[in-house]
């Protein structure tokens, strides 16, 4: 019988997250995390098959290639070990793949090269992606090394809506677009919600919302995505947690000609330094919700314009697919927070919007709906699983090319 585990990895800059699943029955054969890698206060977590018992280890970790090292020795000793002839191939998250990058892809120096090229527009993430996929690589040459894009799912945009209206000469040579981004997510959830209605993907519009720190909409019609609210980079669209998302290009100009400040400390200022944060001090859903039921302002005021950005592209992406099956919710706030649920389809009843009380605040693991059973728009809660997305990807494209 052919292999057929797959290894998902994840690689941040300090960070590396992996999941090792069984794409026979989808199972999670293992979970982890190393932390702060390249410190001395290095942290792994390390999470076995069901029953056995989470473990830590908390020491230097030089770079990502002794991470992925100590990830193989976990992993072995759980009888899981990176040689096993059972491994069919490593999946890599890479957040930016330009217009090139379609589909899932296998590695080779050319990818690598493509990858490497599009740095300046993904400068946070595909440096910290390229070294993952090189360190797999070397630990394992002869494996099949996959590369998954996070851009990849909204690359069927129309031109229309992938544009922006600057000058064409400019955007192409210096690849200015909207790309889009927390692709697995909402491929996976499109997919999800649709089998929720018990319907094909092609036969559904859903509107998606990936919600968690970092957040997007997307509008996807028929399986395919026709709109999406992150662009050039993951710095637009929804209130996020530290970023602002959509705001006038000339604050920037004003911060940099009244403000006197650096082309740097705007990026750290609207990346790093806005959105909800920037807005109350905290970007944890959970403690502005607290202070907003203590009567603080600053945190009600935050909610409000988080809602009100929420709302505006809920209509909006509306408007773009005409009719609309379903509005999912997904990701660390869509999945919990049932206040930002409601509030963001109150009001909308004309839309054939509805939130059901008692089903909105039902807690669980599961797909589900929190409409009324009457209700014209489904509004689902489905939780995202990017990892299991990739590998499902990884597997498929290893399997057609045996």
């Amino acid at each position: 019988m052919s292999p057929t585990r797959v290894l998902v990895l994840n690689s941040g800059s300090s960070s590396l997250k992996y999941q090792l699943l069984d794409m026979r029955d989808r199972a999670r054969l293992a979970t982890g995390l190393v932390e702060r890698i390249g410190e001395v206060t290095s942290r792994l977590r390390h999470t076995p098959p069901a029953g056995g018992t989470l473990r830590e280890r908390t020491a230097p970790i030089a770079d990502h290639e002794a991470a992925l090292k100590c990830v193989a020795e976990e992993l072995a000793a759980d009888g899981l070990g990176l040689v096993s002839p059972e491994l069919a191939a490593i999946g890599h998250r890479v957040v930016h793949g330009g217009k090139r990058f379609t589909e899932p892809t296998v590695v080779d120096d050319a990818v690598l090269a493509e990858i490497e090229r599009l740095i300046p527009v993904a400068p946070l993430h595909n440096p910290a992606n390229l070294t993952g996929i090189r360190t797999a690589q070397a630990l394992r040459p002869d494996l099949p090394q996959v590369a998954v894009f996070d851009t990849a799912f909204h690359t069927t945009m129309p031109e229309s809506a992938a544009r922006y209206a600057i000058d064409v000469r400019t955007a192409d040579e210096h690849r200015v677009r909207r790309y889009g981004f927390h692709g697995t997510s909402h491929a996976y959830v499109s997919r999800e919600t649709a089998r929720l209605l018990g319907k094909a993907p092609e036969d559904v519009n859903v509107i998606v919302l990936h919600l968690g720190n970092g957040a997007s909409a997307s509008a996807v019609r028929g399986g395919r995505c026709v709109d999406t609210s992150m662009g050039l980079t993951p710095l637009e669209g929804l209130v996020m947690g530290t970023r602002s998302g959509d705001t006038d290009p000339a604050v920037i100009f004003h911060l940099a000609r009244v403000g006197g400040m650096s082309i740097d400390e705007i990026d750290t200022l609207l990346n790093k330094r806005s959105g909800l944060v920037g807005l109350c001090g905290d970007n944890d859903m959970r403690e502005i919700r607290r202070r907003v039921d203590e009567g603080d302002e600053a945190a009600a005021l935050a909610f409000d314009i988080y809602i009100h950005r929420l709302k505006k592209y809920i209509g909006a992406y509306y408007a773009v697919l005409g009719t609309v099956d379903a509005i999912a919710f997904t990701a660390g706030v869509g999945e919990n927070a049932a206040p930002v649920r409601a509030a963001a389809v109150a009001g909308l009843e004309t839309l054939g919007l509805a939130v059901d009380e008692a089903l909105n605040t039902v807690r669980g693991d599961a797909p589900r709906l929190i409409s009324p059973a009457d209700a014209r728009v489904k509004v689902a809660v489905v939780p995202t699983d990017e990892e299991l997305e990739i590998a499902t990807q990884t597997y498929a494209l290893v399997e057609n090319s045996n």
